[in-house]
């Protein structure tokens, strides 16, 4: 088969009703338009979402009210305890590079947060520098020797932001 012997499925394509063309069409004056009114004039019809007059239904409905800072939160990269028992040695430090450069976080820069949660089991000392950490995870790690060391969010920019950042939440336990 060849690109020029391509041809549509019978009966796929109805060819289009010519209207106003004589009394044999069966489709002659108004073109089966009805009589007057709007939808027999030419041009744009009611919008589609007009509902005749009557109270239209975005006005039923409250209107949104309030802020969200939906658009601006930022969710953390989740790492839990197994990957750190699978990755790392007793006594080494964890760090969000180390974590970056086996893949167990896809933006190793600082600027996402980084979230250590308490799934799985650790039996080595190691030293944890996220952004933040689950209660449940601190304390496996401090049980066996182990230390935490909560890192700023590289997206402040002052001492400042520093505080606010601690105050929120943002760099401490959550």
């Amino acid at each position: 088969m060849k690109l020029h012997e391509l041809v549509p499925g019978p009966g796929s394509h109805r060819k289009a009703k010519r209207v106003g063309r004589g009394h044999g069409s069966g489709k002659v004056k108004t073109s089966g338009r009805g009589q007057k009114g709007q939808g027999s004039r030419a041009g744009k019809g009611p919008k589609a979402y007009f509902e005749g007059g009557q109270n239209p239904w975005t006005m039923k409905i409250p209107h949104k009210r309030g802020f969200s800072r939906a658009r601006f939160r930022v969710d953390a990269q989740v790492v839990n305890l197994d990957d750190i028992e699978n990755h790392f040695g007793a006594g080494s430090v964890v760090t969000i590079e180390a974590l970056g450069a086996l893949g167990l976080v896809t933006d190793a820069s600082g600027r996402t947060p980084v979230k250590l949660l308490g799934d799985g089991v650790v039996s080595k000392a190691v030293t944890v520098q996220v952004h933040r950490i689950s209660g449940s995870a601190r304390a496996a790690i401090e049980a066996v020797g182990g230390s935490v060391d909560l890192q700023v969010i590289r997206w402040v920019r002052s001492m400042n932001q520093v505080e606010k950042a601690v105050a929120l939440g943002l760099t401490g336990e959550s």
